[in-house]
């Protein structure tokens, strides 16, 4: 087993710390939507037409998420 002070073992790329974004946008859309219903009370139209839309993109973010061979990075 080679070790870490190699000089013959090539640059080895760092590691990324933390999460990547992808997995954090559900912690700004998860919220929103309750958002949406409470403070669009009085406007029923446009509170469901954007809970429907933030609701789809949600949908979409999840495709994108369990499918990633399917759509390009």
């Amino acid at each position: 087993m080679a070790s870490s002070s190699d000089p013959s073992n090539p640059v080895r790329e760092r590691k990324k710390k933390g999460a990547p974004i992808k997995f954090l946008v559900p912690l700004i859309y998860a919220p929103a939507l309750p958002l949406i219903r409470l403070s669009l009370r009085h406007k029923p139209v446009l509170r469901d037409r954007l809970f429907g839309l933030v609701l789809a993109g949600a949908f979409a973010h999840g495709f994108y998420l369990v499918y990633p061979l399917l759509l390009p990075p």
